[in-house]
């Protein structure tokens, strides 16, 4: 299954890495960003549990006989393990049983069926999540500032002085729409447009009925996407949200609304972060609210129909779908390092968008600016924030970070470090 096509991904020395240690490995995700043809390059063999021709024949043998499907070479790809999901257990015993490692690799685009049928393959099977591309993934940024180093080194490296991104503020709006789907990377604006639609219109009308045999109504799914999208890279309820969505004329009860958001979740889709656990030195309260982000802010762009013209005609929102491409990559360089992605706002609505936590708690804050005329009061506003933390209990950042849209990563005066998303990696 090798291929002189395949684009390497920030997650395939993870995944080697783990085929050492573990029986087998899980890589859960939404749908179309890679997954089988992630898992494809390590694998020998290959069963497609959704493949329409021998689905029946699949679940046959998973009910009862899987020891027919395990006696092939390894490492084994089950893809879109879900489908059958007792195959689960099947391979928890077989782990069990062989004592060895790097037997089995499994995908999953849905969570449907995670924790109601699956007993606990800790020590097992690993669990990673995964994500459409980023721009260093996909070539568009030029890597010359790389996040570890941010958290490893006292004095950061922000590459040479002549170092330029090479993405401009006009080309942004067409990154945005295209997404870091693999199968868009090469076309058009019109033809990623044309492909997103398709990608969306199965979303709402195929997926969240086969997801668990629920009959959903795709009207009140798109005009919750609708409300998402527009309130994207923002702490907007969902008080708020049902509002918004009635304004459009679709109403939703309490238990509707979160059975569709619910869906969106299990399906990968909705992708909110997470407020930051943390201690402050006044007695200011920090606000326990998640930020709305979907998976990729091409799924916003696709459900609002926008095309470059449209985002750049409008600044204002053009600087949140910005904030929601850099939150994309910022996990998955967070990730790869063994971090976290949360968000911190208190409750006098002072706000800081990202900060990283590592899982030995060094941590680093970064506001997303898409223009430069921005940069001062970022600046400002993170070594605010880096006042108001209790460095006692958290410990000093590793750095603050102005990350914007422009061409040159520089360190500031007072510290604070201005890099362009096109010079990110992880």
């Amino acid at each position: 299954m090798k291929t002189n096509e395949y684009m390497k991904r920030i997650i395939d020395k993870e995944l080697e890495s783990y085929l050492k240690v573990f029986g087998a490995i899980y890589i859960k995700g939404a749908k179309w960003i890679g997954k089988s043809e992630t898992c494809g390059q390590l694998a020998n063999t290959i069963i497609r549990f959704q493949d329409s021709e021998l689905k029946k024949r699949y679940k046959d043998l998973v009910e009862t006989n899987p020891k027919e499907l395990f006696d092939n070479t390894p490492p084994i790809l089950f893809d879109e393990w879900q489908v059958n999901p007792s195959i689960w257990d099947s391979i928890r015993h077989d782990v069990d049983e062989k004592k060895e490692r790097g037997l089995y690799l499994l995908t999953g685009s849905s969570a449907t069926r995670e924790g109601s049928t699956m007993h606990s393959g800790i020590g097992r099977i690993a669990i990673l999540k995964m994500y459409p591309m980023s721009l260093f993934e996909t070539g568009d940024s030029i890597g010359t500032v790389s996040l570890s180093n941010l958290f490893e080194s006292e004095k950061p490296n922000l590459g040479k002085l002549e170092d330029e991104s090479k993405i401009t503020i006009s080309d942004f709006p067409k990154l945005i729409i295209r997404g870091g789907y693999p199968a868009v990377l090469d076309m058009s604006e019109k033809e990623s447009i044309l492909a997103m639609k398709g990608y969306y219109d199965g979303l709402i009308n195929e997926d969240i009925i086969s997801i668990d045999d629920v009959k959903r109504n795709p009207s009140k799914m798109n005009a919750l996407l609708r409300s998402y999208a527009r309130n994207i890279s923002t702490y907007t309820n969902d008080s708020t949200m049902k509002r918004d969505m009635e304004n459009e004329g679709i109403e939703m009860d309490d238990k509707t609304f979160a059975d569709y958001k619910n869906t969106l979740e299990k399906l990968y889709i909705i992708d909110n972060v997470p407020y930051w656990p943390t201690s402050i030195r006044s007695k200011r309260s920090v606000r326990k609210s998640d930020k709305k982000h979907l998976v990729d802010p091409a799924i916003a762009c696709a459900t609002l129909g926008l095309t470059s013209k449209k985002i750049l005609d409008d600044y204002n929102y053009f600087g949140f779908l910005f904030e929601s491409l850099c939150l994309r990559d910022l996990r998955i360089y967070a990730e790869s390092i063994d971090g976290k992605v949360y968000n911190y706002r208190d409750d006098t609505d002072f706000e800081i968008d990202y900060i990283i936590e590592l899982r030995d708690g060094s941590w680093g804050a970064i506001e997303v600016k898409l223009g430069a005329g921005d940069i001062d009061e970022a600046a400002s506003n993170l070594i605010k924030f880096r006042n108001k933390i209790d460095t006692d209990k958290k410990g000093e950042p590793k750095f603050l970070m102005v990350l914007y849209g422009g061409k040159y990563s520089y360190p500031r005066p007072d510290g604070v470090l201005v890099v362009p998303i096109g010079c990110l990696k992880n």
